[in-house]
C-alpha cells in the first residue's frame, strides 16, 4: 500500500485529529521505557505489553486502565521490530537519552532525525516528551512517504538514510485513542497539508538547520557511544543530574535527621580487574611516549566518581557532604553479565580468598584487590581480556540505603525495687519477670530517638534482690540507626521525665548524650573504682559488742573469692583478690547486725557473709566464729565520676526506704 492509498483510506482522521488528541490535556499520564535503568532486552515484551490496542486516551474503568498518553512509530509493513536486525532499537533507545541530557530543545525534526539515523521509521518506540513538545504538534506533517524521505536523504543525511526502508513506512505521534481503526499493526498516516512551494523551502531549510543542531549538541553532550569498558557506565549515566537528583530525593524520603553526610560507594568486585588492565594499558602507552612519565598513583574509580557526586548531592540536599559523617548514604551498584571475570584469581591466589563471616561471596572488592597486588603483568594479560571486553549493559545502581550512627545516652540510674533484673531475666527460654531495668529506660529513649534497637551497659551490676540507691548506677543506652537526631538537652530532658514517670521501680538522673568514647570511663570504673554497700546480716549465735569493735577496727581486708556457685555457669572458674577497705557495724538486735561496706569494685558481698560453702576466705562468718547469712543488699555509692551532673530533677525526692516495693529477699 503507497502512502497516498493509506491516506485516502484513512481520509477521515486527518493530523489536526492527532494532534489535538496529543494536546488534550497536560496532566496525561506518559508510559516510558527507562532504558538507563531497565535492560533494553526487556524493551520487547514491554512493547507487547503497551500496544495502542491495550492502552486508551480516556482510559477503561471497566478494565482499570488508566487515561495514558503516548507516543510511537508505526508502520503497516514492518512485522516485528526487533525481529529485523536493521532497525537499531538500543541505538535509538540511548540516543533519545542523550538528546535529553544535552538539554536541548526536542523538535519535530530532531525526532525524526533520530527515526532516520536509527532506520527506524517503523515499528512502535516509546519517547517521553515534556508538555512544551506537545505545541510543536500543530506543525505536524507527513513524513514516511517515498518523496518526503528522498527529500530527507538528499539534503540531511546523504546515504545513510537510503538504508531505511522505502514502502508505507509512516509515523504516528500523540495519543492512544478509542477508534476502531487504530489497532496494534494498523497504519497510521498524518495527512499532509497543502502548502505553497515557497512554505516547503522555507521549512525544509529550517528542519536541516534544526537536525544538525541536535546532531552536533549530541555529540558534544555524550562522546561515549557505548558503554564504558572500565567503568561499565558508571561514570557515564550515574554522574548525571537526574540520578543525582533521584538519590537526593530518596534520601529526603528515608525519615532521616541529618546535618551532614558521608557516601559511601560499592563497585561490583569485577570493576577491579577492569581498571587495572586500564591501567596497564595507559602505563604501556606512557612509557613508550617517555620512559619517566609514568606515575602509579592514578585515583581510583571509586574517588573519581565521589568527587563528581559529592558537590551535586550536597546542593540537592541542602547540608555538606563530608569525609567522615554519622549519617552515610551507601550507593551498591551491581554488574552480573561480568561476576566471573575476578574468579581467575581465586585459583591463582586461593589464599586472598579465604570465607569470611556474614559474607555471601568470596570475591569482595578487598580481596581482589589483593590478588590483583601480587599478579604480574604477563600472568594478568594472560589470565584476563585486556583491554576488557565490550559490554552493551551498563552497572546498576541496584541497591541505595541509610544508615545513622548510634547515639549514646548515659545517665545513673536508682532500683527501688526488690523484685527487679537488671537485665530480661530468662530461664529455659521462659521469661521470669514482667520488666527489668534496662527495658525500662532503654525503649522510652529507643522511641524517643525512632531508633531501631539499642545495646544497655552499666558500671557493674546489682542482683534482681539488690537495690540501688544514693547517686544511683551510671549506665549507658547505644540507639542503633536512630532517624531522629535532634540531642538537646530538652528533648533529653522531657525523656527522662517520662521514664521516671513511668515506673516507681526505678528512676534515672543525670540523662545525657555522650560520645562512645567517654563510656571507656564507664568501664573502668566496673574494676577499678570503690563501692559503698548496706547490707542486713543475721548470725546464728548471740552477737556481743566486742563483734562490733572487731568489725569496726577492720581495715583493708584481703579476701580470696573463688568464682560462686551461682554465677559459675556464666563465668568462667578463677580465684580473685579483693579487698574490703572499711566495716562499719551496728547491731540491731542479738542476732542482726546492719553492715556497712567500702569495697574494691567486683567484690561478691553475699558471699562475703555466708562464706560460698568456704569459697570466699575470709568471710564475715570465719572472722565472728558463727554461721553467718544476708537478708537485705542495697547498693549506696558506685564511686564512678561519671556521667558529669545535670542541673534537672533528681530520679526520686523521696525516703529511698519508703521506695521499696518488696522487701522480701
Amino acid at each position: 500500500m503507497d502512502s497516498e492509498t493509506a491516506v485516502e483510506d484513512q481520509h477521515k482522521f486527518t493530523s489536526d485529529d492527532y494532534a489535538a488528541e496529543a494536546m488534550a490535556s497536560d496532566m496525561d499520564l506518559w508510559v516510558m521505557f527507562d532504558g538507563r535503568n531497565t535492560p533494553h532486552s526487556e524493551l520487547q515484551p514491554w512493547l507487547e505489553a503497551h500496544r495502542p490496542s491495550v492502552l486508551l486516551r480516556d482510559g477503561d474503568p471497566d478494565k482499570g486502565l488508566e487515561p495514558i498518553g503516548w507516543i510511537a512509530v508505526s508502520g503497516s509493513k514492518t512485522g516485528d521490530l526487533l525481529s529485523d536486525k536493521s532497525v537499531d532499537v538500543v541505538g535509538l533507545q540511548e540516543s533519545w537519552e542523550r538528546l535529553q541530557q544535552a538539554g536541548v530543545p526536542v523538535t519535530f525534526s530532531a525526532v525524526k532525525r533520530l527515526a532516520l539515523d536509527h532506520e527506524c521509521l517503523c515499528g512502535k518506540w516509546l519517547l517521553h516528551l515534556d508538555s512544551g513538545f506537545k505545541e510543536l504538534l500543530r506543525d505536524l506533517k507527513v513524513f514516511g512517504s517515498k518523496a518526503e524521505r528522498k527529500r530527507s536523504s538528499d539534503n540531511v543525511v546523504g546515504q545513510s538514510s537510503k538504508k531505511a526502508k522505502t514502502e508505507s513506512d509512516t509515523v504516528m505521534l500523540g495519543h492512544t485513542t478509542d477508534r476502531s481503526s487504530i489497532d496494534n499493526g494498523s497504519e497510521l498516516v498524518f495527512e499532509r497539508d497543502v502548502k505553497s512551494e515557497e512554505d516547503e523551502t522555507r521549512e525544509q531549510v529550517e528542519s536541516v538547520a534544526a537536525e544538525r543542531a541536535c546532531q552536533d549538541t549530541l555529540h558534544e553532550a555524550s562522546p561515549f557511544s557505548a558503554v564504558c569498558t572500565v567503568c561499565l557506565g558508571i561514570m557515564q549515566q550515574f554522574c548525571e543530574a537526574s540520578f543525582i537528583e533521584e538519590l537526593g530525593n530518596k534520601v529526603k524520603k528515608s525519615g532521616f535527621e541529618f546535618g551532614s553526610v558521608v557516601v559511601s560507594v560499592s563497585f561490583p568486585a569485577q570493576l577491579a580487574v577492569r581498571e587495572h588492565a586500564a591501567c596497564l594499558i595507559l602505563e604501556e602507552a606512557c612509557r613508550a611516549e617517555d620512559p619517566h612519565s609514568w606515575k602509579s598513583d592514578l585515583v581510583s574509580l571509586k574517588e573519581a566518581y565521589k568527587w563528581v557526586v559529592y558537590e551535586g548531592l550536597s546542593e540537592c540536599l541542602g547540608v555538606p557532604v563530608e569525609g567522615k559523617s554519622p549519617f552515610e548514604v551507601n550507593v551498591n551498584f551491581t554488574h552480573e553479565e561480568t561476576k566471573e571475570e575476578c574468579h581467575f584469581l581465586a585459583s591463582l591466589f586461593p589464599g586472598c580468598f579465604k570465607p569470611a563471616k556474614n559474607k555471601q561471596s568470596l570475591f569482595t572488592r578487598m580481596a581482589v584487590s589483593k590478588a590483583l597486588a601480587r599478579i604480574g603483568e604477563d600472568q594478568f594479560r594472560s589470565n584476563s581480556s585486556c583491554p576488557p571486553k565490550p559490554m552493551s549493559m551498563p552497572c546498576r545502581a541496584q541497591k541505595i540505603s541509610c544508615s545513622h550512627g548510634p547515639i549514646y545516652v548515659a545517665g545513673r540510674y536508682n532500683k527501688f525495687s526488690r523484685s527487679l533484673p537488671q537485665t530480661p531475666w530468662i530461664i529455659d527460654g521462659e521469661r521470669r519477670m514482667d520488666s527489668s531495668v534496662e527495658e525500662l529506660i532503654s525503649e522510652p529513649l529507643m522511641q524517643g530517638f525512632a531508633a531501631e534497637g539499642f545495646n544497655f551497659s552499666s558500671s557493674g551490676r546489682e542482683d534482681v534482690d539488690v537495690r540501688t540507691l544514693g547517686q544511683g548506677r551510671p549506665f549507658a543506652v547505644e540507639l542503633l540507626n536512630p532517624r531522629r537526631t535532634a540531642t538537646g538537652s530538652e528533648m533529653v530532658h522531657k525523656l527522662q521525665l517520662q521514664i521516671n514517670g513511668a515506673s516507681n521501680k526505678i528512676g534515672v538522673r543525670d540523662l545525657q548524650v555522650v560520645t562512645r568514647d567517654s563510656l571507656l570511663f564507664m568501664k573502668q570504673g566496673e574494676e577499678e573504682k570503690t563501692k559503698l554497700y548496706s547490707a542486713l546480716v543475721w548470725s546464728e549465735r548471740e552477737l556481743q559488742l566486742k563483734d562490733v569493735e572487731l568489725l569496726n577496727s577492720t581495715k583493708e581486708l584481703q579476701l580470696d573469692q573463688k568464682t560462686p556457685l551461682r554465677v559459675l555457669h556464666r563465668r568462667p572458674l578463677a580465684v580473685r583478690p579483693r579487698v574490703v577497705h572499711t566495716i562499719h557495724a551496728d547491731l540491731v538486735d542479738a542476732h542482726q547486725l546492719r553492715l556497712q561496706l567500702r569495697t574494691q569494685a567486683g567484690t561478691y558481698i553475699k558471699e562475703f557473709v555466708h562464706g560460698d560453702f568456704g569459697r570466699t576466705q575470709p568471710n564475715l562468718g570465719s572472722l565472728l566464729n558463727t554461721c553467718a547469712d544476708i537478708l537485705e543488699l542495697d547498693v549506696e555509692s558506685v564511686d564512678v565520676n561519671w556521667p558529669p551532673p545535670v542541673n534537672d530533677t533528681p530520679a526520686t525526692e523521696a525516703n529511698p526506704q519508703q521506695n521499696c516495693l518488696d522487701e522480701g529477699v
